[in-house]
């Protein structure tokens, strides 16, 4: 079933090797939205600012999440989509270079539902985005 990536990066490098991965991704009927910036990816999710009149019962299949973000960093933007009802079961992957225990903890002890770090190898990298596209678009019974 097709539905919505939301992939929230502010490094127009790893947008562009993340997209690259994700439409190699065998279910290519996802459409893939870029948020540059956590305030953004809010935006998007509720329906504000660019956004304002989208229908926000369309949810993502999954957000794509990076860690450090102008505006609002990830953990913002997860307690937000954790704090409403109406978004709270979206799933929600960390994807950040941050392997601090910390962040990973912290991640999780807000609702993430995964965290996957960043590989600096393409190959690596790319080989992350197709697995996490296979288990959470294709394998992963989500809520909606």
């Amino acid at each position: 079933m097709a539905g919505t990536i939301l992939l929230v990066e502010d490094s127009l490098e790893a947008v562009e090797l993340t997209r690259h991965a994700l439409e190699e991704c065998t279910l290519t009927d996802n459409a893939i939205i870029v948020a540059y910036d956590g305030q953004d990816a809010v935006d998007y999710l509720f329906g504000a600012g660019r956004y304002e009149g989208r229908d926000t019962a369309d949810l993502p299949k999954v957000v794509l999440l990076d860690l450090r973000l102008p505006k609002l960093d990830g953990f913002e933007v997860l307690a937000k989509i954790r704090s409403s009802s109406r978004t709270r079961l979206v799933p929600v992957v960390m994807l950040t270079v941050s392997k601090l225990r910390e962040d990973i903890r912290r991640s999780y002890e807000l609702g993430a539902n995964g965290y996957i770090i960043k590989a600096l190898d393409y190959d690596a990298y790319h080989d992350a985005i197709i697995a996490a596209c296979a288990y959470w678009l294709g394998i992963n019974q989500g809520p909606y």
